[in-house]
């Protein structure tokens, strides 16, 4: 398999000043994809559900809306399409990226005008086209970032990517809220939707990435992105790898699941509670993904997984301690800062390498299905294990629970010595 004209940029990056690559044109690409990828996840499950709930809607149904957005997690189904048809004229990756994301702004702008009350069922068939646009636009926008970035970029690029994914929750749960404070909710969702735009603009002004191997035809697309991934890998390290996508992060993920109701069982109030989970913790976070992806630039993504899963895994421990002083009653706001800080910070890191290490997995021949289909994986653990986890609460109690957590970050971290060896970088 021949590499891809950004891994072959990639050869030389090391000779160029830091700021050149933190500052590159490729960088600046995926901060405003990120920002256009992250915020129709919010407008589905931010604003949608103030929308319904200002109108008089049941929280039972407000509740169901939640299994139409299933195509988040099955979005590898459709992803060999993507790898497979150029539309719009445009290529494989930008007309797909304009064609979902005028869907995008059509159907979002379209909500505010309907009466949530008495067309229950056209509301929901709008937030399904929203949920359906923006999976398929993360398929698109993951293939075109892993083909633009050369190897050792990846990690800068995916952190900026994911960060400008989170703040792009601030429109949404922002804006937007405070906004319907003062406007009809028609104006309300056009303005929200007005966002996407800069999206439109960058794809056509961006030029389509060239990948010499492509699959000529839709059998390809469906089998051969498979096929390659475990003659790459072989039988046993493409297991080891799905292994490691379902393990990684299933600690730091179960720890958080249930934040809000540990930290009100622990005596703190909800302003408490929301000005420093909302402040504290996406700000660190942040901080944690822009820190990881320029150290990345230098120690690359093996070390990186090492030591940014490390900083994931032991803050957890801080949550024991919390769980420990809150249940005496001794649990101040600076510790839940503290805490919630330092996870937050851990989290920012292990995600900007783990998302590197995904794309650096997937063939930028059959980006789209590769990308999808390991991303979609890594997602089990937050769909199926962190539903268990209020069980696991009952049963054993919060400070047994953190420290089942941090045990279960564990076989992730060990399963490093078989896929990203300490200073050993993949080749492909």
């Amino acid at each position: 398999m021949q590499n891809s004209p950004a891994q072959n940029k990639g050869d030389n990056a090391a000779s160029r000043p830091l700021w050149r690559e933190i500052f590159s044109a490729r960088m600046g690409i995926c901060m405003v994809t990120g920002f256009c990828s992250g915020m129709p996840l919010y407008v589905l499950i931010v604003l949608i559900s103030a929308f319904l709930k200002s109108n008089g809607v049941d929280l039972k149904i407000i509740g169901l809306f939640s299994i139409v957005t299933m195509p988040y997690t099955w979005k590898f189904l459709w992803a060999p399409f993507v790898d497979r048809f150029k539309i719009l004229g445009l290529g494989r990756r930008r007309g797909w990226m304009l064609f979902t994301q005028i869907t995008l702004i059509l159907t979002i702008g379209a909500v505010g005008f309907i009466k949530p009350t008495e067309s229950i069922p056209l509301v929901m068939a709008l937030v399904f086209l929203i949920a359906f646009a923006s999976a398929t636009q993360d398929i698109v926008i993951d293939a075109y970032r892993r083909e633009i970035l050369p190897d050792n970029e990846l990690g800068l690029g995916s952190s900026l990517f994911v960060n400008a994914y989170r703040i792009a929750g601030l429109v949404p749960g922002g804006l937007s809220l405070i906004a319907a404070d003062f406007f009809p909710w028609q104006y309300v969702f056009a303005g929200t939707a007005a966002f996407l735009v800069p999206g439109v603009i960058l794809t056509l002004r961006v030029s389509e990435p060239v990948v010499r191997t492509t699959p000529k035809n839709l059998k390809q697309a469906l089998i051969e992105p498979f096929k390659e991934f475990i003659f790459r890998k072989g039988i046993r390290g493409a297991l080891l790898c799905l292994t490691f996508v379902f393990l990684y992060k299933i600690g730091d993920s179960m720890a958080t699941a249930l934040a809000t109701p540990f930290y009100l069982d622990m005596g703190f109030s909800l302003s408490a509670i929301g000005i420093v989970a909302k402040n504290v913790g996406i700000w660190s976070m942040v901080a944690g993904g822009l820190l990881g992806g320029v150290l990345m630039l230098r120690i690359g993504i093996n070390k990186a997984l090492w030591l940014f899963g490390l900083a994931q895994m032991i803050p957890i421990l801080g949550f024991v301690l919390l769980a420990h002083l809150g249940a005496k009653g001794e649990a101040g706001v600076l510790l839940l800062a503290l805490v919630i800080g330092a996870e937050a910070l851990g989290t920012g890191l292990g995600t900007a390498a783990f998302v590197s290490f995904i794309a650096r997995e997937s063939n930028p021949a059959f980006t789209a299905t590769q990308y999808a289909l390991l991303s979609s994986f890594s997602a089990i653990p937050r769909t199926f294990c962190n539903a268990a986890t209020g069980f696991i609460v009952e049963a054993v109690g919060w400070e047994t629970f953190f420290v089942i957590c941090t045990l279960l970050a564990i076989p992730g971290m060990l399963l490093l010595f078989k896929v990203a060896p300490w200073g050993a970088e993949t080749q492909k």
